[in-house]
């Protein structure tokens, strides 16, 4: 980094930093143009390049950070999850980063502030779908997100994409890659993280399960649900068809233990299909 906390606008000999994405806990996203593939012909390339912010670029083993990212989100080929390409280390800065799929669009966050009301059923259902379809895939693939909330996805002609898996973790993970613990920052974002997450505990299918579940609720209630939000007195909000509810209410539960929805059971609970008594 430089003095100001910049890094430089061309980094591996390839990459121009043209603006910033996004910023979050840890990291830094830029739109960056690929000069490489431009000068083999082609007309424009971008892709979105991430590295450390401060003060975490400080920290001697932030890198291997940074890595188990890239490293665990790389395997991931789902047309819904962001596509990552690759991690390198500028040698003049000494600056690691990664490079992936640039995502154009609105961050569902930015969506929502414009639909205070929510989203009508027939905007609301497709988007939820594509985005428990993507979540359901991490699942499969052993890999938990760790950070499901609006910002994470973004929204675009194509449908929702979820992307920044910078709290996730494989769900077998033995050791952490990295010495540098996910403890030492508060990460979470309170309104989306499960409650046994706040209280310091592990990260699992059923924490991401209830921060895809605070999203569905807030594109059908127009609100957030809130941190302190009492179960018993939730109802089903007004975008929401009722015989969605209460598989939605279950993916709400504070209580980890009564969270016994699965990602895919939501899923088809949110598609509303009616089972077939005849053939």
């Amino acid at each position: 980094m430089s003095s100001t906390g910049e890094p430089p606008r061309l980094l591996g000999g390839r990459y121009h930093l043209e603006y910033v994405l996004g910023k979050g806990g840890m990291g830094v996203v830029y739109r960056a143009r690929d000069l490489l593939h431009e000068q083999l012909g082609e007309a424009c390339s971008p892709v979105a390049l991430k590295l450390l912010g401060e003060p975490f670029a400080q920290c001697p083993d932030a890198h291997v950070l940074l890595f188990s990212e890239f490293a665990l989100a790389r395997s991931l080929r789902h047309p819904r999850v962001v596509r990552m390409f690759s991690f390198e280390v500028d040698t003049q800065s000494q600056i690691a980063f990664f490079t992936m799929e640039w995502l154009q669009g609105l961050t569902l966050d930015r969506l929502l502030l414009e639909c205070p009301d929510g989203l009508p059923w027939r905007e609301l259902q497709p988007m939820a779908l594509q985005l428990l379809d993507a979540l359901g895939y991490t699942h499969q693939q052993n890999v938990l997100h760790g950070d499901v909330k609006p910002a994470n996805v973004m929204v675009g002609q194509e449908g929702v994409c979820l992307f920044d898996f910078g709290l996730g973790c494989a769900q077998a993970q033995v050791a952490s890659l990295s010495s540098l613990s996910r403890s030492r920052f508060n990460a979470w974002t309170p309104a989306y993280a499960a409650p046994e997450l706040r209280e310091g505990g592990a990260l699992s299918a059923a924490a991401d399960v209830y921060g895809v579940a605070c999203i569905i609720y807030e594109l059908a209630h127009g609100k957030r649900l809130g941190k302190h939000a009492p179960m018993d007195r939730l109802t089903c909000p007004r975008q929401l068809p009722r015989r969605c509810w209460s598989a939605l209410r279950v993916a709400l539960a504070t209580d980890p233990q009564q969270r016994t929805i699965t990602v895919a059971e939501l899923g088809r609970a949110m598609s509303c299909k009616r089972p077939r008594w005849y053939l």
